[in-house]
């Protein structure tokens, strides 16, 4: 009969060597915990959730498992019975919930505002100060930068009230970057919520703006929280759209929507495309030469496209050439660009661990986890979780439990 070794694995961690231990030191700490005399737990029900169908423990059971071995029933090999929802999550919804009204209440200002003079040097001023804030991401993670990105992009919809003629649509173009670099700042957050109404903004500023160029950019913005959601038509569907009249568009826009297709494609499995997709637009980043403000990341980032390629291989599975192009990357990036670096070097180490080498995958994870501790960046840690599922054939070897405590600080299984 097989059995449930993820079950089995944590009741050895926690250093009960027999069920019947198990059975007394779970009851013992869940008469504590709930201040419950009559809770237990008999041996009899935990040899039963060790094997082959361990249903699902009561929720009071639930929480204490929890308490005691540090993650829920669902990641220990119980099947999950339907509308499921960990405790913990109640409370986040309300967090939730509140943070989506402040994200709101930065994005509309309700009513008129009393009319005033705007300067066309404000727009050049807007846009000299997005191009700091670009920088400032690569070193500092979105949670620094939110609130001063957010405001200034208030300011703006509240100048474009005001403005006229070309200074308001040069307005509106700058304050669609604005609303997409806040919608990445909420991606990278982790707050998908948040960062797909900003990108909801993004699209309608871009199309008040009449602007061809942001308008297939507002669209690859959209892709990408699709391509974070899994969605991989959704994606490729959102990229043909933006490249609909690809001759009119900037090669930068052009670039931008190749690539994320490519994203698409893996996510759909689709190796040839990727490749094609990635070339394609290979050949097109030599032609970028336009002076807009926004979605500079293919001349700002080193390795551009390697990155992306390399990100793709990681998703369907082939570690070893991922892996070959982690390295180039990484050889390339430069060390001021932290989270950049933290985010790469944690998808390196999920392909070292798909090409079956955990050792090289838990020391490239030390320096990644630190950095995703640093940054706050939630993508990152979602790139180090991963790479803890591609580890789970050493999860009870010495391998595994030193990644364990490498990922500790990050994901606060300690």
């Amino acid at each position: 009969m097989s059995r449930n070794d993820a079950l089995r694995a944590a009741r050895l961690r926690a250093g009960w060597r027999t069920i019947e231990s198990a059975a007394a030191g779970i009851t013992k700490h869940g008469q504590q915990l709930l201040d419950d005399r009559q809770f237990t737990v008999s041996a009899r029900t935990w040899r039963r959730w060790e094997g082959e169908r361990p249903g699902w423990p009561a929720e009071e059971t639930a929480i204490v498992i929890h308490d005691v071995l540090g993650r829920w029933p669902e990641d220990l090999g119980f099947t999950t019975p339907p509308g499921w929802i960990r405790p913990e999550h109640h409370e986040e919804a309300d967090v939730k919930r509140r943070a989506f009204m402040g994200v709101t209440a930065a994005a509309l200002v309700a009513g008129p505002v009393a009319p005033q003079h705007v300067d066309p040097a404000l727009i050049d001023y807007f846009q000299q100060q997005l191009e700091g804030h670009y920088r400032a991401d690569m070193f500092l993670g979105p949670h620094d930068l939110i609130g001063t990105v957010s405001a200034q992009y208030q300011l703006i919809d509240k100048l474009v009230r005001s403005a006229k003629g070309r200074t308001r649509r040069g307005l509106l173009r700058v304050g669609a970057a604005y609303a997409a670099l806040v919608g990445w700042l909420y991606q990278d957050a982790g707050d998908m919520d948040g960062a797909a109404f900003w990108r909801g903004v993004t699209q309608e500023i871009a199309m008040r703006s009449r602007d061809p160029h942001l308008i297939g950019y507002s669209l690859v913005n959209q892709a990408q929280v699709r391509t974070d959601l899994g969605d991989g038509h959704a994606v490729i569907d959102l990229c043909e759209a933006a490249l609909d009249d690809a001759g009119s568009l900037a090669p930068k826009v052009r670039v931008m929507s190749l690539q994320q297709q490519a994203h698409g494609a893996s996510l759909v499995s689709d190796r040839s495309s990727v490749d094609h997709l990635i070339d394609q637009a290979d050949a097109l980043l030599p032609r970028v030469d336009d002076d807009l403000p926004w979605g500079n990341a293919c001349r700002r980032t080193p390795g551009y496209l390697e990155v992306q390629r390399a990100t793709c291989y990681g998703r369907l599975g082939l570690g070893a050439e991922a892996g070959h192009l982690w390295s180039q990357v990484l050889a390339i990036v430069p060390e001021t660009a932290r989270r950049d670096r933290g985010v790469y070097m944690a998808r390196q180490a999920t392909a070292a661990a798909v090409a079956r080498e955990p050792d090289q995958a838990v020391e490239i994870a030390r320096t990644a986890a630190t950095i995703a501790v640093e940054t706050r960046s939630a993508r990152m840690v979602r790139e180090l979780v991963s790479l803890e599922r591609a580890m789970r054939p050493w999860q009870d070897a010495p391998i595994g439990r030193d990644l364990g405590e490498v990922l500790a600080p990050v994901t606060g299984r300690g």
